[in-house]
């Protein structure tokens, strides 16, 4: 075994022996079809936190030659695959983790590198090339020449030099340039593995590293079920530690792919379950400082859209402009697409539209604006609370009174003044009702879609709330729809009180635009 040049199997034996480990080792069977095909230059860009190093490791334990993995892959899904025999330790893998090289050489980093990592290759195979060679791509070309030797390349954090090193174009560019030697049409290369959060850097029209297939977090494609924890693998990791699984998914689910539609921070429910605890896990990682940068730029209808998202709204977003790194933005698409990348945003490839995913996620929103930039979503916020108890109360004139300064405050951020910016404002208003409520914009239901449906969590004791919006109407024509439609049929299997909250907005009024209506109904009665 080597440092990098198979680097052996330790790393993926403490992940099957920690306490949590779901197997996702099927993974292997997607990169063994990939072996020298044209197909076998992989980029796998996913959040922090997501898996990509212990995925790696795994793939090193697997490929590299010089030790026997069998027994560690004993009793796991790509025992029973049968390409499993076949490729098991019989590469020499090249391992490179990019952010240790850039902390230890800075703007030295590929020349570094090369001099490590070949230090490393000719203990092996100092025989087949010059001594004084130095350049790592030579090295590899001359042993293969000789001896017909390829090479797996597992590459790490690739995208550090982006991320860390933002400023420094000229530095980034050499960067590529030395992995497109290194990598691009070398018969060496059997396979060629890079994980990042940001997918390949692209310059104008192309991209240094244009042979790579890119599996992002906008189209993980046939990776989907190793991006994070699919449903599947949360439930079962709920019913062994006894955790609620509906409340663990409100916390941590939310990020959509084509084929699995329900995907899990992993390193989250791990946490979650191994101190039975549904907090936020992502600060421990990340500072909401990072978000706020982006946040808070200058694109017009940014700060529309983003409170439009904390409202539970979906925005359409344009990925494909986005330059792939962390500094050149042009529109608000390119900011919203970055933090697609990060985590702080899921999106549904299918209807091109991203999202707030989850409670963890809207926690750092929320944090990111309570230090300033944002007093009037702020506000919003902060009196949410109130606004929840006085409709649990069935105060419906003060709900009315909390429904005119909420919409007040969020009108000024948003660009629009319709039935749409009610919603939002009525969403933000119960932003509060998220802690013990599932809310769902435009449920199906009856003979139509209830506006806005607070459905309670298990084991809280609130009665569900309906809530109809009215333009330029009345509020007793809301609470008749909600009558005449049957939209209490949306909560087909929930059983107890319901409250039906009519809601108008009368834009010719500006001392009273809301009024509101309020009625207790009983999920039997069917409304």
């Amino acid at each position: 075994m080597g440092i990098y040049l198979n680097p052996g199997n330790q790393g993926f034996r403490e992940s099957i022996r920690s306490k949590i480990y779901v197997d996702k080792t099927n993974l292997i069977a997607c990169t063994n079809e990939l072996l020298n095909t044209n197909d076998k230059y992989v980029c796998v860009s996913r959040p922090r936190r997501f898996g990509k190093s212990m995925a790696l490791q795994m793939l090193a334990a697997y490929y590299g030659s010089g030790y026997d993995s069998r027994e560690l892959f004993a009793g796991f899904k790509i025992e029973h695959d049968e390409s499993f025999p076949e490729h098991l330790n019989r590469y020499d893998v090249i391992y490179l983790n990019m952010q240790h090289f850039l902390i230890r050489a800075n703007q030295e980093v590929t020349h570094y590198l090369e001099r490590v990592v070949l230090e490393d290759f000719r203990e092996v195979y100092g025989d087949f090339f010059p001594e004084d060679t130095a350049i790592l791509a030579e090295a590899l070309e001359r042993v293969y020449a000789k001896t017909g030797k390829q090479f797996i390349f597992l590459v790490d954090e690739w995208d550090c030099v982006m991320r860390e090193r933002q400023e420094s174009e000229a530095l980034q560019k050499q960067y590529l340039d030395f992995l497109r030697s290194l990598l691009k049409d070398q018969p060496y290369v059997a396979l060629a593995y890079m994980t990042g959060i940001l997918p390949v850097k692209k310059y104008g029209q192309h991209s240094a590293l244009n042979m790579f297939w890119e599996y992002s977090m906008t189209n993980q494609y046939a990776f989907e079920e190793y991006t994070g924890f699919t449903e599947e693998e949360v439930k079962a990791l709920c019913v062994r530690f006894d955790m609620d699984f509906e409340k663990v998914s409100d916390w941590y689910d939310g990020y959509r792919l084509r084929r699995f539609r329900h995907i899990c921070n992993p390193r989250s429910v791990v946490a979650a379950m191994r101190t039975g605890v549904l907090s936020n896990y992502w600060t421990s990682t990340e500072t909401y400082e990072g978000l706020k940068i982006y946040m808070d730029m200058d694109f017009d209808g940014l700060r529309s859209d983003i409170v439009q998202m904390l409202g539970g709204e979906r925005m359409r977003v344009n990925t494909r402009s986005f330059q792939n790194d962390m500094r050149n933005f042009n529109t608000k698409d390119d900011v919203l697409t970055l933090l697609i990348h990060l985590g702080y945003l899921g999106y549904d490839s299918e209807t091109e539209e991203a999202f707030i995913p989850n409670k963890e996620i809207m926690g750092e929103f929320e944090n990111a604006m309570s230090v300033g930039g944002w007093p009037e979503v702020m506000r919003v916020l902060k009196a949410s609370e109130k606004l929840l108890e006085d409709t649990l109360r069935g105060d419906a004139e003060s709900v009315a009174q909390g429904l005119d300064r909420a919409h007040t405050e969020v009108a000024s951020i948003l660009t629009y003044n319709d039935e749409n910016s009610i919603a939002c404002a009525i969403s933000l208003a119960y932003y509060s009702a998220r802690k013990e409520y599932k809310m769902i914009r435009e449920l199906p239901s009856g003979r139509g879609y209830a506006d806005i449906v607070f459905l309670p969590l298990p084991h809280t004791g609130k009665p569900a709330l309906v809530v109809e919006l009215k333009y330029d109407k009345t509020v007793s024509a809301a609470i008749q729809q909600i009558k005449d439609r049957q939209y209490t049929q949306a909560l087909e299997g929930y059983v107890g009180e319901i409250l039906l909250v009519g809601v108008n907005y009368d834009k010719d009024d500006p001392n009273k635009p809301h009024s509101c209506i309020i009625e207790k109904v009983h999920s039997i009665e069917r409304a």
